[in-house]
């Protein structure tokens, strides 16, 4: 079976997890299926640590998560669909007992301040030893918050931990409703209004409806006002699918 065939599958591949087993269960998160793959082969077995699946989307990430009840989600920050911010968001409030760890090739401080918002555990950086990774999932597992190294040095963690408890200014994008957020990304990654509904499983009316609050929200004039602001916050990156671009890859587990 060749990798785009098996990325393809459903997430119905998953396997159950094993009665009794005192592994810490992980789900890593990627749309790079090179990384996702080295990231399971690398942390599978390490230290009492078991892979139960893997997911190239933050959606995706969302379903597997509530399926499989992992103790620890690997995510990336910036993918297809839906962002690992988001992603982290929606796991956190409907699996309670799962803490999300962010794997990124960001070190700015605003991304480390929406990631600790949404809810994530850890913060650690792309360029990390496994050492390390392995450091991290088990620290934020055991209920604490985890940062490596290099975002200790570059970013002033405590004054950003300090600022993530404080309420927030409501404006802009925290004025947005979840499903808001998902429109407002894929508006921005191209997807034409009919592609969106397709992918949501609404009607083209509704999105277009989504999209009047969205501008209305953020101050938007059209479309390109909203695919600025997207990249802008990081919502997507500047290698962002073309115009209704097929499909990126499905979860694997």
């Amino acid at each position: 079976m060749n990798d785009r065939l098996a990325d393809a599958l459903p997430l119905t591949r998953g396997r159950p997890p094993r009665n009794g087993s005192a592994r810490l269960r992980l789900l890593v998160v990627d749309d790079h299926t090179l990384l996702r793959q080295a990231l399971r082969t690398l942390l599978d077995g390490q230290e009492g640590v078991e892979v139960v699946g893997e997911a190239t989307n933050g959606r995706d990430a969302v379903e597997a998560a509530e399926r499989l009840r992992p103790d620890v989600v690997l995510m990336d920050m910036v993918m297809p669909g839906l962002n690992g911010i988001d992603a982290t968001r929606q796991i956190v409030k409907r699996v309670p007992g799962t803490r999300v760890l962010i794997l990124t090739a960001y070190l700015e401080d605003e991304r480390l301040l929406q990631a600790l918002r949404a809810g994530a555990s850890g913060y650690v950086v792309k360029n990390s030893e496994i050492d390390e990774l392995v450091l991290a999932v088990q620290s934020v597992h055991r209920g604490n918050t985890y940062f490596s190294t290099a975002v200790s040095e570059e970013i002033a963690v405590n004054e950003v931990l300090l600022q993530a408890k404080q309420p927030e200014t409501r404006s802009g994008y925290d004025l947005l409703t979840g499903r808001e957020r998902e429109v407002l990304q894929l508006i921005a990654e191209g997807r034409s209004n009919q592609r969106i509904a397709d992918e949501l499983v609404i009607s083209v009316k509704t999105v277009e409806a989504h999209k009047a609050h969205i501008m209305s929200k953020l101050h938007a004039q059209n479309r390109t006002d909203l695919i600025r602001y997207a990249l802008k916050r990081g919502l997507v990156g500047l290698e962002a699918p073309s115009l209704d671009a097929p499909a990126e890859e499905r979860a694997v587990v």
